[in-house]
C-alpha cells in the first residue's frame, strides 16, 4: 500500500516576512499587556494603596507601643485609698522574641540580683506562657537598674523594660480578701477578647474580689508612644506620646480605718469580722484573717511564699466571710426566740433545765452540766440554755423556725459584687426530703434550734441577722457608696416582740449573761449580742461520762468555733457586727469572738482609744500582721533550705530554745503613705457603679 506524501512547502521571501511580522505582533502584544499590567499594578500600589504602604514603611522606621492605662482607684467612704497606683520601673520577657532563654535569664539575674526562687518562677512562667503573653521578670526597680537593662537591649532580644504604674494596696493583708488582686491576663482572656492591650507588658486585670468584679470599670484607655528605631530595634529617638486615660474610681461603703483595725484585731486567729450600718445596710468592714498580701500577688508572688500560704492550716487563701460556712451555734437563739414569740409563746413562760433531756432514744445535754433550773425566755437567752430551746422548739415545729431564719437573712443569696459566695443552709422537713430523701425527725429540730446539725451560715449572713434583729427591717448588705436601693421590708415580727429579743441580748452582755467579755469600754455605749459555740466533732457518751475534753487538749481542726453577733448602741442600734473564730474554742480571752467584736465596735465610737489598746495587744502577738507574716516567711525559707540540704540544721541546745524567734529578721512597721505622697492621683469619683 502506498501512503501519500505531503506536498513540500515552498518558502519564499514573502512568506518569511509575513511569518516574522505575525510573531512580532504576538510578542509585542504580550509585552504591551505585561507592561499594562505592571503600570496598572504600580498605579494601584502608588495611588490606591498609598496609605497602606506608607504605614508599612513608617512601621519599619517607627515602633508604636501601647502604654497600659492606670487602673482606677478604689477608695473608702471617706475618700481614703484602698487600692491606688505607684510609679514603677519594670522588666518583662516576650517569649516569642527570645533567642536564648537560659542565657537571657542568667544575664538578667546578674544585673538585677534576683533571688533563686524568683529565677525559678521566671523559668516556670516561661514554660507555661503562650508566646504572646509577657512574663514578668521584676518590678519596683531603681532607675539605675532600669537604665542598666535599657542600654543592653540590643544584646537581650525579648527583654522589654517599661516605666508605668503598679497596683498598690496601702492596708496590705487586711484588704486581701475584700479587694482581691491583679495579675497578667491569661491566654483564655486573650482568646476571648482579642484585645492587644491584654498582651501589653505591664497591663494587668482583676483576678479576685472587687478588683475582678469591677475590672471593666477600673480599666481605663491605653496611651501610645511612637519611637524611631534602627533595623535592629535600637531606639533612635522618641517621637510622640499620647497619655493614657485612667479608669473610673470606685467608692465603697467600707471604712478603711475600721477595715484595717478589724483585720489586725483578729490577732493570730483564723476568723472573720463583718460590720454593717443599721441605717442602710452599708458594709463598713469585711475582714477575713489570716490573709495574703495582695501586693505580693500583684507583683508576682514567689513559689516559696505561695507554698507557705497554701500549707498553712489557718487557710489564708480562703475568704472566710463569703466562702466559709459554719454552724451558727447559739447565736441563732434570739432568732428562734422571735419565732417562738410569733407562734404565741409568752416571754415569761418558764422551763426547768435539769442539764439534759431525752429526745427519742438520744440524751441531749445543756452546756451547763448541772442545769440552769427554771428560766424564762430572757434568762434562757442570757444564759444560753439549750434545754429551754429544745423543749420550746418541739412545740412549734421546724417550719416556723426556718421561716424566721430566712426572714432574718440566714441562707439568703445577696446580690454582691464578688465572684463567688457560699450561701449556707436553713434546713426544714421539705429540704431534708429533697436533699436526702429522708423524713424529718424530732432530733433534727432539736439540733437546729441551737444552731447545730444541718444548719450553716457565713459571717456576712450572721451580721445581716444581727442588723435585722436590731432594726426589724430586712436590710440588704451593700458595698457601693451611694448606690440607690429600695426601702427595706419588715422582717414580719411585731415591735413588741423585737423589744423582748433586744432586751434579752442586752442581758447576754450587760446582765450577767454569757457575753460579759463583749461589754463596751466606751462610756454611754452598751452592746447587745449573743455568743455561740459550734462543735465540729461528736462528743460520745463515754467521753461525757469521763469528762468532756477541753479545747486546749484537742488538735486545731477539732476545736469548737467561737462566735458572736450583736449591735450597738443597745438603745438606738447604729452598727451590727458578726465575728467568727475558726476553732477558737474560747481559749484566749483577748483573742475570743466577744472581745474582738467589742473592740471593733469601740473603734467606731473612739478610734484613738481602740488603737491604743490594739497596739498594746499586738506587742504580745508579735507585731502587726505584716510583721508576723514576714517572720513566718523567713522561718519557712530556712526550713525549706534545711530540707534541701542547702544549710545545716541549727544546733539543738538551750540557747536556741531561749532565743525563740530572735534569729528571724525584724520588719520595721511603716504607716501607709498618705494620698499626697502617691505618684498617681485619683480621678474624680464617678457616679456609683451598680454591682
Amino acid at each position: 500500500m502506498k501512503f501519500p506524501f505531503p506536498k513540500r512547502k515552498i518558502v519564499t521571501e514573502a512568506t518569511q516576512s509575513f511569518t516574522f511580522s505575525r510573531r512580532a505582533m504576538v510578542v509585542g502584544g504580550l509585552q504591551g499587556a505585561i507592561g499594562a499590567v505592571l503600570v496598572g499594578r504600580m498605579a494601584w500600589i502608588s495611588v490606591v494603596q498609598n496609605e497602606k504602604y506608607s504605614l508599612l514603611s513608617e512601621s519599619n522606621r517607627v515602633n508604636l507601643t501601647l502604654i497600659p492605662p492606670r487602673r482606677g482607684w478604689i477608695i473608702d467612704r471617706n475618700g481614703r485609698p484602698l487600692a491606688n497606683n505607684r510609679t514603677d520601673f519594670r522588666v518583662d520577657l516576650i517569649p516569642q522574641r527570645i533567642v536564648d532563654a537560659e542565657a537571657t535569664i542568667t544575664h538578667l539575674a546578674q544585673l538585677l540580683k534576683l533571688e533563686p526562687d524568683d529565677v525559678d518562677r521566671i523559668r516556670e512562667d516561661l514554660e507555661k506562657s503562650a508566646g504572646f503573653r509577657p512574663v514578668q521578670v521584676a518590678d519596683k526597680l531603681t532607675y539605675d537598674q532600669y537604665a542598666a537593662i535599657s542600654v543592653r537591649l540590643p544584646d537581650l532580644p525579648g527583654v522589654a523594660p517599661s516605666q508605668g504604674f503598679s497596683r498598690h494596696y496601702p492596708a496590705g493583708a487586711t484588704v486581701g480578701h475584700l479587694l482581691g488582686y491583679v495579675g497578667p491576663a491569661t491566654a483564655e482572656d486573650y482568646k476571648a477578647r482579642r484585645d492587644p492591650l491584654l498582651i501589653t507588658p505591664g497591663f494587668k486585670v482583676g483576678k479576685d474580689g472587687l478588683e475582678k468584679a469591677f475590672d471593666r470599670h477600673l480599666t481605663g484607655k491605653p496611651g501610645a508612644k511612637r519611637v524611631e528605631v534602627t533595623a535592629r530595634g535600637k531606639i533612635v529617638q522618641e517621637l510622640t506620646t499620647r497619655t493614657d486615660t485612667p479608669g473610673r474610681t470606685i467608692k465603697l461603703t467600707i471604712d478603711a480605718g475600721l477595715q484595717e483595725f478589724a483585720g489586725r484585731r483578729l490577732a493570730t486567729q483564723s476568723g472573720s469580722v463583718v460590720v454593717i450600718d443599721c441605717h442602710n445596710g452599708d458594709v463598713l468592714a469585711l475582714a477575713s484573717m489570716p490573709s495574703f498580701d495582695p501586693n505580693s500577688f500583684s507583683d508576682g508572688i514567689s513559689h516559696l511564699e505561695y507554698e507557705m500560704l497554701s500549707k498553712d492550716d489557718h487557710v489564708p487563701l480562703r475568704n472566710k466571710t463569703l466562702q466559709g460556712l459554719y454552724p451558727p451555734g447559739s447565736t441563732v437563739k434570739p432568732m428562734v426566740a422571735l419565732a417562738l414569740l410569733e407562734a404565741g409563746i409568752g416571754p415569761q413562760e418558764t422551763i426547768n433545765c435539769p442539764g439534759a433531756i431525752r429526745v427519742g432514744n438520744t440524751l441531749f445535754h445543756c452546756h451547763k452540766r448541772r442545769g440552769h433550773g427554771p428560766l424564762n425566755m430572757r434568762g434562757a437567752i442570757a444564759q444560753s440554755c439549750d434545754i429551754y430551746f429544745y423543749q420550746m422548739a418541739q412545740r412549734i415545729g421546724m417550719d416556723r423556725i426556718a421561716s424566721m431564719a430566712r426572714r432574718v437573712g440566714m441562707g439568703q443569696k445577696f446580690d454582691l459584687p464578688f465572684p463567688s459566695q457560699s450561701y449556707g443552709t436553713v434546713p426544714d422537713p421539705a429540704w431534708k426530703e429533697r436533699k436526702y430523701n429522708q423524713k424529718w425527725q424530732v432530733y433534727d429540730t432539736v439540733n437546729a434550734t441551737i444552731g447545730q446539725g444541718y444548719m450553716l451560715i457565713n459571717p456576712l449572713q450572721m451580721a445581716v441577722m444581727a442588723a435585722r434583729l436590731a432594726t426589724g427591717r430586712q436590710l440588704m448588705p451593700n458595698f457601693i457608696f451611694g448606690a440607690p436601693r429600695p426601702d427595706p421590708a419588715s422582717v414580719g415580727a411585731s415591735e413588741e416582740h423585737l423589744v423582748v429579743i433586744r432586751d434579752a441580748m442586752n442581758a447576754v452582755v450587760n446582765g450577767g449573761g454569757t457575753g460579759g467579755a463583749a461589754r463596751s469600754s466606751i462610756p454611754g455605749v452598751m452592746i447587745a449580742g449573743k455568743t455561740g459555740t459550734a462543735q465540729v466533732r461528736r462528743i460520745t457518751m463515754a467521753e461525757r461520762a469521763g469528762g468532756v475534753r477541753g479545747n486546749s487538749s484537742l488538735a486545731f481542726k477539732l476545736r469548737d468555733h467561737a462566735l458572736f453577733q450583736g449591735f450597738a448602741p443597745f438603745d438606738n442600734p447604729r452598727y451590727a457586727i458578726a465575728c467568727i473564730i475558726e476553732h477558737g474554742g474560747h481559749m484566749i480571752r483577748n483573742e475570743d469572738a466577744p472581745m474582738i467584736a467589742s473592740d471593733t465596735l469601740s473603734y467606731l465610737f473612739d478610734p484613738a482609744k481602740a488603737m491604743e489598746k490594739l497596739e498594746t495587744l499586738e506587742k504580745g502577738w508579735g507585731g502587726t500582721p505584716t510583721e508576723r507574716q514576714a517572720r513566718q516567711m523567713a522561718s519557712f525559707r530556712i526550713a525549706k533550705a534545711i530540707e534541701k540540704g542547702e544549710v545545716p540544721p541549727p544546733a539543738d541546745n538551750g540557747m536556741n530554745a531561749a532565743s525563740g524567734n530572735a534569729s528571724a529578721p525584724a520588719v520595721p512597721s511603716s504607716a501607709p503613705p498618705s494620698p499626697a505622697e502617691e505618684d498617681d492621683v485619683p480621678p474624680a469619683a464617678n457616679s456609683p457603679v451598680a454591682p
